[in-house]
């Protein structure tokens, strides 16, 4: 790896660091990503694994485009196997329910996973950042106390996080949904174990003999190096909040998030299989440009490598 690439990207110490390893015949080398080509039962395999992923997607989709009699006598199989126009009718019948707003529920949705995965994201980096290159009083302590904490089941704080929400005002709010899920104990973890691995202390003490500040070290040096860990939580965060159910189901009442959508579609008496298959396939169906487009960062930042900025 060349000099002025290392001091464009971690700086002048690194790059003197860099020169004085070239000297002793240890240069730094750049990551290869050439090899061999996956054969052809690699592809077979990730093949079957998309299918199977993708078939409950397919299937709501199929079953949204029958009417409930196509469903009950579609015994054991798909009532159709191409998308037919119900699949049209029920989308409009959903997206124009006078029960809801679907767009407010999406709305509210996108907010809610959007705000939380960033600060997951960036909180997590930095913790983790702390934990794996900074040296302090009771750190390995603070560590295993927050690792402990997934061992804790998230419905046993389910009460007493309820009343701190009715406490501050905050039932049937957005914040509710966002400020406790700010940052959580897999992330810390998460981004402990990667930034011990993928960046080097030398770097950290390069960027701080150029002057820079700690803050300015994370940003600058940590961070880059965290891109592809970082994309990996920020999906799966992204998912998880988008698809989170339970809590909200506790402290919201009038407003609504896109998995509370699915039982407004339930009638007090008959159910419409084909419309409630329907808003399944309208909740799922943004995740997929959610992978389409953080699958595309995480390889990307995979290749650039863990120093590149």
């Amino acid at each position: 790896m060349s000099t002025p690439f290392i001091e464009n990207t971690a700086g002048r110490g690194a790059a003197n660091y860099a020169r004085r390893r070239a000297a002793k015949g240890r240069p730094i080398r750049q990551h290869n990503s050439t090899g061999q080509a996956p054969g052809w039962a690699s592809y077979g395999i990730l093949s079957v694994v998309l299918l199977l992923s993708i078939f409950p997607l397919y299937a709501s989709a199929m079953y949204g485009s029958s009417t409930t009699q196509e469903v009950a006598r579609a015994v054991g199989t798909l009532p159709h196997w191409l998308p037919t126009p119900t699949l049209i009718q029920n989308m409009f019948e959903v997206l124009g329910a006078s029960q809801f707003s679907f767009v407010e529920a999406f709305l509210n949705s996108l907010f809610v996973a959007v705000v939380v995965t960033a600060a997951t994201v960036f909180f997590s980096t930095l913790a983790g950042f702390s934990f794996a290159k900074l040296t302090f009083k009771g750190r390995r302590a603070l560590y295993v106390t927050v690792i402990a904490t997934l061992a804790i089941p998230a419905q046993i704080g389910t009460i007493p996080m309820f009343i701190m929400m009715s406490e501050f005002g905050w039932i049937d709010t957005l914040r509710a949904l966002t400020i406790p899920a700010l940052v959580g104990a897999f992330g810390v973890f998460w981004m402990t174990q990667y930034l011990e691995e993928a960046l080097p202390f030398e770097l950290v003490e390069a960027a701080r003999v150029d002057g820079a500040s700690m803050f300015r070290t994370f940003w600058s040096i940590a961070m880059p190096a965290a891109r592809p860990a970082a994309a990996t939580l920020g999906l799966f965060t992204f998912v998880g909040s988008w698809n989170s159910y339970f809590w909200p189901s506790v402290v919201m009442r009038s407003k609504l998030t896109m998995p509370l959508v699915i039982p407004q579609l339930r009638g007090a008496f008959t159910t419409d299989t084909g419309l409630v298959m329907t808003g399944v396939f309208l909740v799922a169906a943004p995740l997929l440009v959610a992978f389409v487009f953080a699958g595309k960062q995480l390889v990307t930042g995979v290749m650039a490598g863990a120093v590149k900025g």
